[in-house]
């Protein structure tokens, strides 16, 4: 019997090339109150750092910032949860995403002046590719994002310079202090995503500062005490800022910019942060940044737009792309 000819191998259409989202209105009126809430919360915490210990600072801000979720939470209708697991889940994420980082933030800016920590905190991103590769299979480090860590590693060395790392002194461990809080806020979003996807936003971010609460109130009052503290008017409006505007609605208008936008988009917030945050620091701190810190904050927002990699994509695809032949008249 004769082998039937073999068919020759279809041609493979090639894969349309994913869109990204467009960015609606909406979303980019929310991208920029998050940043204006985000980048605010620097210099909160300049002023609450003046008057108080670092530990009761991030324990208002995470006990008040819970009480706010759980109310918008609940008066939505969502289900408080009842499983004992997810508790521990909540207090065991909710100690690394929250305590930590909250703790060393406030800690830092005793030191240092808001626009610098916010600089440093814009590597939360970087790290967070670092952490995402080393705990997901499905993220893995390709030479774009390879180079775009490596930028924003260079932008961290560049504002923290080799001045403060050869002669050590306070100012250098405040500014280690926030990269500290930054590679904490990497884990703790690589922690959510392997434990808390399956659980409505709001509900795991007011369980999670729930958590956080059960860890940071009992430290703050071992450590630090009751603080003796006459409620000033600065004082009062910068904890309520902190604690309700740029945690409780912080949260909830990141999920509201990650529903309509997606999460590529969303995470363009973190370019503006940095720059909110310096603005506020000189009007209302007279922060003067060294160029040093201008420079490092160039090679961060370098590397993060290498990581997300949109604009490199439209420049190699502009470069690749031939040029259009001009209608000729026939001869």
């Amino acid at each position: 019997m004769q082998a039937p000819t073999p068919m020759p191998p279809a041609k493979r259409s090639p894969r349309p090339a994913v869109a990204q989202k467009a960015i609606p209105p909406a979303a980019w009126l929310g991208l920029g109150l998050l940043a204006l809430m985000w980048g605010g919360s620097f210099p909160a915490t300049s002023v609450l750092a003046a008057k108080l210990p670092a530990l009761t600072i991030a324990a208002f801000r995470i006990t008040f910032g819970a009480c706010f979720l759980w109310i918008w939470t609940l008066s939505r209708g969502k289900p408080l949860p009842r499983d004992w697991r997810l508790w521990a889940l909540f207090i065991g994420i909710g100690a690394v995403n929250n305590v930590t980082p909250f703790f060393l933030i406030s800690w830092g800016q005793q030191h240092i002046p808001a626009g610098l920590a916010a600089i440093l905190n814009a590597s939360t991103a970087v790290f967070g590719v670092i952490v995402a590769a080393i705990a997901f299979r499905d993220e893995r480090l390709t030479p774009r994002k390879v180079t775009g860590v490596l930028l924003g590693l260079a932008g961290v060395a560049t504002v923290i310079g080799l001045k403060a790392l050869t002669h050590f002194d306070l100012t250098s461990l405040a500014q280690l202090s926030l990269i500290g809080a930054a590679l904490a806020y990497a884990v703790g979003g690589a922690l959510s995503r392997r434990f808390l996807t399956d659980i409505a936003p709001e509900v795991a971010a007011a369980g999670m500062l729930s958590g956080a609460a059960c860890v940071a109130l009992p430290l703050a009052l071992l450590r630090e005490g009751i603080p003796d503290i006459s409620l000033t008017l600065p004082v009062v409006l910068a904890g309520s800022y902190l604690s309700i505007i740029a945690t409780g609605v912080a949260y909830l208008g990141y999920y509201r910019v990650l529903k309509l936008a997606g999460s590529g988009n969303t995470t363009l917030v973190t370019l503006l942060v940095a720059p909110v945050s310096i603005l506020l620091g000189t009007v209302f701190f007279g922060d003067v940044l060294p160029l040093d810190a201008y420079a490092g904050l160039a090679l961060i927002a370098a590397g993060l737009i290498v990581i997300d990699g949109r604009l490199v994509r439209a420049l190699t695809s502009a470069r690749k792309s031939p040029a259009q032949p001009s209608a000729q008249p026939p001869a």
